[in-house]
This record gives C-alpha cells, sequence and structure tokens, in this order.
C-alpha cells in the first residue's frame, strides 16, 4: 500500500529541510541538533535501502504557487496557495509500506514530526479503492 507523507513549515523560515530552520529545532543545543539531522540522514537511507521509499520532493515557497478555480467557463488563477495560514506544505514523501502502522511510524521518525505535523494518507488506487 503507498502512503503519502505531508510535512507542513511555516513560511518563515523556509528552506529545506525544513527541521533544521524550525526556532524549536535551532533552539536546541549544537549536539541534539546534529543528532536529529543524524537520524534524518540514517531514516533516509533505511527507508531508500528497504524499497519503502518511492519519491520525495521539498517544494516551493508558497509565494511561488498560484491557484486555479475556473468558475462559469472563465478561467481565474491567483497567485499564492489556496491555504492562507502560517503553516504550509513544505514537501512530500511517498512510501510503499505493509501496512499504516509502518508508515505512521516512519512518519514519527522524521525530525519534522517533533517540531510540525507530519500527515499520513493512504494513496487511492486508480479504481477509487484503498486500504
Amino acid at each position: 500500500m503507498k502512503y503519502l507523507l505531508l510535512i507542513y513549515g511555516n513560511t518563515e523560515n523556509w528552506g529545506h529541510p525544513m527541521f533544521l530552520r524550525n526556532p524549536a529545532f535551532l533552539a536546541l543545543p549544537a549536539n541534539e541538533r546534529a543528532e536529529l539531522a543524524r537520524q534524518a540522514e540514517a531514516l533516509r537511507e533505511e527507508i531508500t535501502e528497504s524499497g519503502e521509499l518511492v519519491v520525495g520532493a521539498a517544494l516551493a515557497d508558497p509565494v511561488t504557487a498560484r491557484t486555479a478555480r475556473p468558475r462559469d467557463g472563465v478561467p481565474a488563477t491567483t497567485d499564492g496557495p489556496y491555504l492562507e495560514a502560517k503553516e504550509q506544505l513544505a514537501g512530500y514523501f511517498v512510501l510503499d509500506c505493509d501496512s499504516p502502522e509502518r508508515a505512521a511510524e516512519i512518519a514519527a521518525r522524521f525530525p519534522d514530526a517533533r517540531f510540525t505535523a507530519v500527515e499520513v494518507r493512504p494513496i487511492m488506487d486508480m479504481a477509487g479503492q484503498e486500504m
């Protein structure tokens, strides 16, 4: 089963990986910051070697987004993301895991989960069936 991990971040400190720019992360002692960075790299290596990592990508700053909302046959595109919020979608990973529990376990190990949200969502197949 495939799962989408959605990582959110604050636009005030945009950059990737997001956790490296989070004020709570930056307030940690240097040795703790180094350990979290090491854990992140170890997790990436683990899920790559296990074949669970399908793809991952960082997203550009939300100010570069465009949102399309055509109405009554009239194209309408606006600058920026759909939502106006402090936390914006910063990046994603697609995992192929044996269970939702395994996907959630991996999500919880991302350093970003310690400072912000990492959402886990099953990906439906082309027939619209999930799980």
